[in-house]
């Protein structure tokens, strides 16, 4: 249901970053009120809070549960020490007659007090929810509007150490948040038991995505004004849905925060929403939220319930090199190194001179990404690259390169080698299926295989040190059955800047199974003075297809590799979201696929097929969800041409298709928001019908 946020000019912020600055664009009012707000919290502030893992359903039960398990599963101690009450702690009737506050008697019997103490026994700190709006019932659950003293004084009287103020109440009411958010920011810091209390505000009201606001209301203008009054701000809508995280919506959060970094200071940080590990998205994916937010500055808050996260998961949160990486004294926010795209470069300044960089990966294929220790505002012949996730210390004489998964990340800490050479540093690349048969396959596509099928895979192994390294060697498996025949004869060295490539064949057996598999190379060399050395890189996934399609279908009933629906999940002869027949225009069908906006259907068909027709159109059921929105574009795509393109389709006008389809081996149906984000789309594959 969101849009993809446009980003800032990578010329621009290349040249801020080499030069040593950041250029300052906030308006005068901005910079002049900064003074105001007082450093609480130097370093970005660490915690966890209730919203996603939990939602309203907590107690004084639940929250002594969670505070003894930050303390016993170590993440106290790795600095996440704020527990933090979201929406749902208050009554039904939240305030008194006398007008002040109160809590949920039948989830908090004793009241808020014991239990804010209880946390401090622990040697943690407690957060609480409100919203800057009047309480309007039916429209937001809890409100301060003309109660901001009272609600501060009250806060600080019953021991909070942070206070999250929401927008939900002050959007319904049409209040003016730089307005609001001043007051109650002046109201926090005169609270009368002159309680230090970090402020979170939190605007995250978006256009389109909540309907059409003004900018001055939206989150996105929240950088001009809340670095003065607060100690952190959302700079977008929330980062997904409570258990539903999506990889795309965290890249997305992350994009928007990125705007402005030239705000971010000691003590105030852009705060991208909340760390949803476990909730929606892949160990992997999860790996790239944490180091993203870890190069932002942003608060690091836990959102997933943290009893019951895996060992894998309390590991990567409380990793002390990506955590130093976060609290960096200099409170500098990453900026972009070159150009936005499906691979990126990050960096981070840190306060000693070295350089925080990440290799980005946004595409659903791994792929080996480089840039150079100048581009990152670095001189000199010799740089030391520490793994802040691995911990391998190597050097480099300029190159900084890694073989980042699919939604993956590399983060390095690069600064200036001194004394005795390191380990070079070598990047073995992730193995690269260059043609299925006789059919080459494009550089970054995740590859289809299917039973039978014969592979041609290449590794290329890269020295970027100064010294060689001897007796490179490199073997290579796949999946069960799979024969694997080397065609390369190994160098006796790789000089440093030099690389190799390693040729290999791989067979499937013709019952491959369908699902997901994995290449899997292991690469051995030896580094001089530091023996023999082994890295292990994966192309996962490769995609085993299921058979294709046989006869006259409906495309809808046979097994498709992969769907995507930009909210929800695609369902079958529904329109999306489920419940209701595909319609289009008061025509009702009865197969079709029925996703949202951004979407991508693949099926694999072998060369088997020699048509798809069908219709495309935003289903009638928009018409019950408002006005706003619903248009899309449709492309029908064959092994990476496109086939069929919809244009603009919107609601009163569905578009058929008729397409060719000889020799193509995978299918894609895509869907885009047609530019004014996925606000109310419901887009429909009508009766898609293949001739195989």
């Amino acid at each position: 249901m969101k849009r993809l946020c446009a980003r800032f000019s990578a010329g621009v912020i290349a040249a801020a970053l080499v030069a040593g600055a950041f250029a300052t664009t906030a308006t005068t009012t901005a910079v002049a009120a900064q003074a105001t707000a007082p450093v609480l919290s130097p370093t970005p502030y660490q915690g966890w809070n209730t919203y996603y893992g939990l939602g309203g359903d907590f107690t004084e039960d639940t929250i002594k549960s969670v505070a003894d398990s930050l303390v016993s599963r170590g993440l106290a101690k790795a600095g996440y020490d704020i527990v933090w009450l979201d929406g749902g702690w208050q009554a039904d009737q939240s305030r008194s007659a006398a007008g002040d506050l109160v809590a949920n008697p039948a989830k908090f019997p004793n009241g808020l007090k014991p239990l804010v103490d209880y946390i401090h026994s622990k040697g943690l700190k407690a957060g609480i929810y409100t919203d800057a709006g009047p309480y309007i019932p039916g429209k937001c659950g809890l409100g301060s509007g003309g109660y901001y003293q009272r609600d501060a004084d009250q806060f600080a009287a019953w021991g909070f150490d942070a206070v999250k103020v929401d927008y939900l109440c002050g959007i319904a009411a049409d209040l003016d948040p730089k307005t609001v958010f001043t007051e109650f920011a002046q109201a926090l810091r005169n609270n009368a038991s002159h309680r230090p209390m970090i402020f979170n505000l939190c605007n995250p009201v978006t256009s389109p995505d909540w309907g059409n606001y003004p900018e001055s209301q939206q989150s996105i203008n929240s950088w001009s004004y809340a670095p003065g009054i607060a100690q952190s701000w959302r700079t977008y809508t929330d980062v997904g849905f409570q258990g539903d995280i999506k990889f795309k919506d965290v890249l997305r959060n992350y994009d928007a925060n990125a705007r402005h970094p030239e705000v971010v200071k000691p003590g105030a940080f852009s705060d991208p929403d909340y760390l949803a590990p476990e909730l929606g998205m892949s160990d992997e994916e999860f790996r790239s939220q944490l180091t993203l937010w870890a190069v932002a500055a942003a608060p690091l808050v836990v959102g997933s319930d943290v009893r019951k996260l895996s060992a894998t998961t309390i590991s990567m949160l409380t990793d002390p090199d990506v955590l130093a990486i976060n609290q960096d004294k200099a409170a500098v926010q990453a900026v972009r190194v070159g150009a936005a795209g499906t691979t990126e470069t990050w960096v981070k300044r840190l306060a000693d001179g070295s350089r925080a960089v990440v290799l980005l990966n946004r595409g659903d294929s791994a792929r080996t990404l480089t840039t150079t220790a100048q581009a990152v505002g670095l001189s000199g012949a010799r740089f030391t690259l520490k793994n802040a996730w691995t911990n391998k210390v190597t050097e480099s004489a300029g190159t900084i390169s890694a073989a980042v998964p699919a939604h993956g990340t590399a983060l390095f800490r690069v600064s200036s080698a001194v004394g005795v050479p390191g380990a070079s540093h070598v990047t073995a690349g992730i193995p690269q299926v260059t043609k299925v048969g006789t059919d080459v396959q494009p550089e970054g596509a995740a590859p289809v295989v299917a039973g039978g099928d014969e592979l041609t895979v290449q590794v290329a192994v890269r020295n970027d040190g100064l010294l060689p390294v001897l007796k490179p060697a490199v073997t290579l498996a796949g999946g069960t059955g799979w024969t694997v025949k080397s065609l390369t004869t190994a160098p006796v060295l790789i000089a440093g800047g030099k690389q190799a490539t390693f040729g290999f064949t791989v067979k499937l057996p013709a019952n491959a199974a369908p699902g997901t598999a994995s290449l899997t190379a292991t690469t051995s060399y030896e580094a001089v003075g530091y023996g023999v050395q082994r890295l292990t890189t994966s192309l996962s996934p490769v995609v085993v297809a299921p058979v294709p399609p046989d006869g006259t279908v409906p495309l809808s009933h046979h097994q498709w590799i992969t769907a995507t629906s930009g909210w929800m999940s695609p369902t079958i002869d529904e329109s999306v979201g489920g419940g209701n027949p595909i319609k289009l225009t008061g025509t009702t069908y009865s197969t079709g696929i029925g996703v949202a906006s951004p979407s991508l259907v693949r099926y694999y068909l072998g060369k088997a097929c020699t048509r798809l027709s069908g219709t495309v159109g935003i289903d009638d059921v928009v018409g019950n969800v408002g006005p706003d929105g619903g248009t899309s574009t449709f492309q029908v795509v064959g092994d990476g041409k496109v086939l069929f393109d919809s244009g603009v389709v919107d609601r009163f006008t569905p578009k058929p298709f008729d397409v060719d389809l000889t020799n193509v081996r995978v299918l894609d149906l895509v869907v885009g928001d047609a530019g004014d984000g996925g606000y109310n789309d419901r887009a429909d594959w009508a009766a898609p019908t293949a001739t195989c």
